[in-house]
């Protein structure tokens, strides 16, 4: 939509210097944005051009190798792409994994969409025929073929392989992809419909891709390793070490291999024959959504859901430090996008995976995962050591306690989209229902109050020291301060880059603005625009 390109343009522009001042508010940006909302598909075309999707930005970019930037070539919801592909003429083609569509484009052609009705259509690759072919993966786990001219509906060949993650067809026409949840690198037949073994002991295989040798190139997720695999004999060998959170590989016609990784927001060339890895684009965060603040000496750290990490920052430098990052071995961790934070208790919640997770602030371990919650938007820690869950899909305030949560009582239902949560002086809380525009405070007892009504779109909210609501107004891109005895709203700042346009759909396919207060009284928030964390301090 050129409405949103016009929006980041016009943010771009008033975040263009590190500080802009609102009435009595002094806003500084505190961590520095990026370029993607987490990169994932990859791909070349013969031109040498790189190509890059992301899901959760919906959008489809083209990469400055030279530079060190991207700029957006196909604008949400258009361009969610989990997978990138060009066909022997030159079409690209791409997935939209949430929506279940799949589009392509020939040069700068008018958007052809080829399939739809496909959640989870993930990867995809062309055959020197022409004939297209791709997989659903988490959301599904089929191989379809795909009809080129959108006519005909696709026609499934296999199902139920294992995760037939990111693709391509060998030298000799067969179909070579990993096997996410098996860590087995496979070859299919796609006119017989078999399905051969190649290679195992994978921990998480991502993605495939041949050079122009005929060396087939496997990234390891899970272990961050780039291996190469003889595909005649299974035999690996680990070519590269980088971190995991691995996503996607394209290789050009030089042999240059480029990786995408989701925790760092970022692509990296690989040399096979040095294992050196050159950074050619990255950001300091993924996509932050829900913040929470403990303070500690006068120290604020920002704790943050960044989608594919969970990560801190240091109030009063920036500093970003990582706790933990998607699919890295050993470590537990489901695509966080709400936080809070209270003394020594630090909660992570995603509605993508029905999770709320109890971290230690301190260590950093995770001290439960509780699952099976309809898209749970902020969790917070109550006096008593129970969890009280905003739980959008079931318009609720859910009361956890017991073993891995397993007694659960709704305290509350009937509200408008539950967001962000805080708790009060006591055990009330007060939670924003961001459909109906509304903040509200839950007594302990259920008993509801509306606070504050005819906002736009409230998310993000945290509560100052002297019992002040700070709420994140998305709709309206402004921050602003509600008095909760009187209702009295003051706006702190305005014209903020929050709001992303993403996923078709809308809300809630994305991630919610985040909210904190510090002991100091400084204020922080996140942009989902810029991927950035801007801090607020009165003059």
């Amino acid at each position: 939509m050129t409405s949103r390109l016009a929006c980041a343009a016009l943010f771009a522009a008033l975040f263009s210097t590190t500080s802009a001042s609102a009435d009595g508010w002094e806003v500084t940006k505190l961590v520095q944005g990026s370029a993607f909302h987490g990169v994932h598909g990859l791909g070349v075309d013969k031109a040498g051009h790189l190509f890059a999707g992301s899901v959760a930005g919906a959008a489809l970019y083209e990469v400055d190798i030279a530079g060190g930037s991207a700029k957006v070539a196909i604008p949400a919801p258009v361009g969610m792409a989990d997978d990138i592909a060009f066909a022997p003429d030159g079409t690209m083609a791409w997935t939209g994994f949430l929506a279940g569509d799949l589009y392509a484009r020939k040069g700068d052609g008018p958007i052809k969409k080829l399939a739809s009705g496909l959640p989870g259509i993930n990867s995809l690759a062309f055959r020197k025929d022409g004939r297209l072919y791709a997989t659903t993966v988490f959301l599904g786990d089929a191989l379809y073929e795909i009809d080129v001219e959108g006519v005909k509906a696709p026609r499934q060949i296999m199902e139920k392989m294992g995760g037939l993650n990111g693709f391509e067809f060998g030298p000799d026409d067969k179909l070579y992809g990993p096997l996410w949840f098996k860590g087995q690198v496979a070859r299919v037949d796609v006119d017989k419909a078999e399905l051969t073994v190649v290679a195992d002991g994978f921990k998480v295989p991502a993605a495939v891709n041949f050079d122009s040798k005929g060396n087939l190139f496997v990234v390891d997720t899970a272990l961050g390793q780039l291996v190469r695999v003889d595909p005649k004999t299974g035999v690996k060998t680990v070519v590269a070490q980088l971190k995991p959170s691995l996503d996607n590989l394209v290789i050009d016609d030089k042999d240059r291999i480029y990786v995408s990784n989701m925790a760092d927001n970022g692509i990296q060339e690989v040399d096979p024959a040095t294992g050196q890895a050159k950074q050619i684009i990255i950001g300091k965060l993924a996509l932050p959504g829900g913040l929470g603040v403990t303070s500690e000496n006068g120290k604020d750290t920002i704790h943050v859901a960044d989608l594919f990490a969970y990560r801190t920052v240091d109030g009063a430098t920036g500093e970003v430090t990582e706790k933990a990052r998607m699919h890295a071995a050993g470590v537990t961790l489901e695509y966080p996008m709400s936080a809070t934070a209270k003394g020594n208790d630090v909660v992570l919640s995603s509605w993508f995976t029905g999770t709320v997770q109890v971290i230690d602030g301190k260590t950093g371990a995770t001290r439960d995962m509780l699952h099976d919650f309809k898209a749970p938007h902020d969790a917070v820690v109550l006096a008593d050591g129970s969890i009280l869950v905003a739980e959008l899909g079931t318009k609720s305030l859910v009361k956890v306690s017991g073993e891995h949560g397993k007694n659960r009582t709704t305290l509350i239902g009937a509200l408008e989209g539950p967001v962000g949560l805080v708790r009060g002086k006591t055990d009330e809380v007060y939670v924003t229902e961001a459909f109906a525009g509304l903040v509200s405070r839950i007594d302990s007892n259920g008993e509801k109050t509306v606070i504050a009504k005819e906002l736009k779109m409230p998310e993000g909210i945290a509560r100052t020291s002297d019992g002040k609501l700070i709420v994140a107004e998305v709709g309206a891109k402004r921050l602003i301060e509600i008095e909760p005895e009187s209702g009295t709203t003051t706006e702190i700042a305005a014209n903020l880059p929050i709001g992303l346009t993403g996923a078709p759909g809308g809300f809630p396919t994305h991630i919610p603005t985040g909210v904190a207060v510090g002991a100091s009284g400084a204020i922080y928030f996140s942009s989902d625009i810029e991927n950035a964390i801007y801090k607020a301090v009165k003059k």
